[in-house]
């Protein structure tokens, strides 16, 4: 009679492997293994939202900074740009500031 291998054997393998890295039972047992993925999942989950937060936030201070040095704060500064109708956003305003100091400088002479 032909061998059959275990569905279960092959399931053990696929959480192994994804666990490799990973410390102590959490690599060596399937139960725990199963459980530290579930939660290696969740956080990765909320760590990709928390990113796009801490980068928001980034941009926002580096825009901040470079608009105080023209003497102006940067809710001013974002408040005129909608009223200038320039539809640039905080990333690309950001890399301007920190990147080509002159063009934001040009874009500040435009809002005010």
């Amino acid at each position: 009679m032909t061998r059959v291998k275990s569905v279960a054997q092959k399931r053990h393998r696929k959480i192994r492997k994804l666990t490799k890295g990973f410390k102590q039972a959490r690599r060596r047992r399937v139960k725990a293994g199963k459980e530290a993925l579930l939660h290696a999942g969740q956080y990765a989950y909320i760590g990709r939202k928390l990113r796009k937060r801490d980068l928001r936030s980034l941009w926002i201070k580096r825009l901040n900074a470079g608009t105080r040095v023209h003497g102006l704060s940067y809710s001013k500064f974002i408040s005129k740009l909608k009223k200038a109708k320039i539809e640039l956003d905080r990333k690309i305003l950001a890399d301007i500031a920190v990147n080509d100091p002159s063009t934001f400088e040009k874009i500040l002479q435009e809002v005010k």
